[in-house]
């Protein structure tokens, strides 16, 4: 109540209700043999380097995508403004035991799957040089969730790059959208120079997981470092 002297809840406390209340949800997702999955989204807050979206290269690396997942501190009240923070699959805060053995769990994952689950990771916060946001966000986000799904059904093509698999600005659903060309062609770009940065502090990170970290992800971030052409 407002007379209360105490919190009423935990500040990382979430508001819950039972999973059959969601409309949309799969009349199987009680079902002991589970519900196939046929995709894993990703993402993070990031000013710069992370692009719109990105499509794993294959199982491991999208292991490495969620390993590497960060945002921005976008508040005093956060500390410093525009420190990254690493927060393997969202899970940091959450994770009962240690990150580099929950990173392996994933990783085994890949020896016991029929078909693979496709990884995408998503940045709806990339800004251009003036600090505006690229793109709108919001409902807007359809337009991306829409290639991702067609890659699912293998319907949309793919622009690899060093850091990933890209939609071409065509491949996505525009019709409606005012939206300049030279902000969809940053939202979908990868730098070099952003990338030194990146990969710079990814190192970091996984220096301060310490020896647990699985060496797969380290191969990860070496493949990435060579596929942009960044010396070891």
């Amino acid at each position: 109540t407002p007379q209360s002297t105490s919190p009423a809840a935990h500040p990382n406390s979430r508001f819950t209700t039972p999973l059959g209340n969601c409309p949309s949800i799969s009349n199987r997702w009680d079902k002991p043999e589970g519900v196939p999955i046929s995709a894993i989204i990703f993402g993070g807050r990031r000013d710069k380097a992370a692009s719109l979206v990105l499509e794993s290269l294959d199982w491991q690396h999208g292991v490495y995508l969620g390993a590497t997942m960060a945002s921005e501190s976008t508040a005093a009240a956060e500390g410093q403004v525009g420190v990254i923070r690493r927060d393997p699959m969202a899970m940091r805060p959450f994770c009962g035991y240690h990150i580099g053995d929950y990173l392996e769990h994933w990783l085994s994952f890949e020896q016991r799957l029929t078909q693979a689950p496709k990884i995408f990771h998503v940045n709806w916060f990339r800004k251009g040089m003036n600090g505006r946001y690229l793109w709108p966000g919001f409902r807007e986000n359809l337009r991306v969730l829409i290639w991702m799904l067609n890659r699912v059904d293998k319907k949309a093509q793919g622009v690899i790059t060093p850091a990933g698999v890209m939609p071409n600005p065509k491949d996505i659903m525009l019709q409606g959208l005012d939206i300049p060309k030279e902000d969809l062609a940053e939202l979908l770009s990868v730098s070099p120079e952003e990338w030194t940065e990146e990969l710079s502090d990814q190192q970091q990170f996984f220096d301060s997981i310490g020896k647990r970290l699985p060496q797969a992800i380290w191969q990860e971030w070496g493949k990435t470092r060579d596929r942009f052409g960044l010396e070891p």
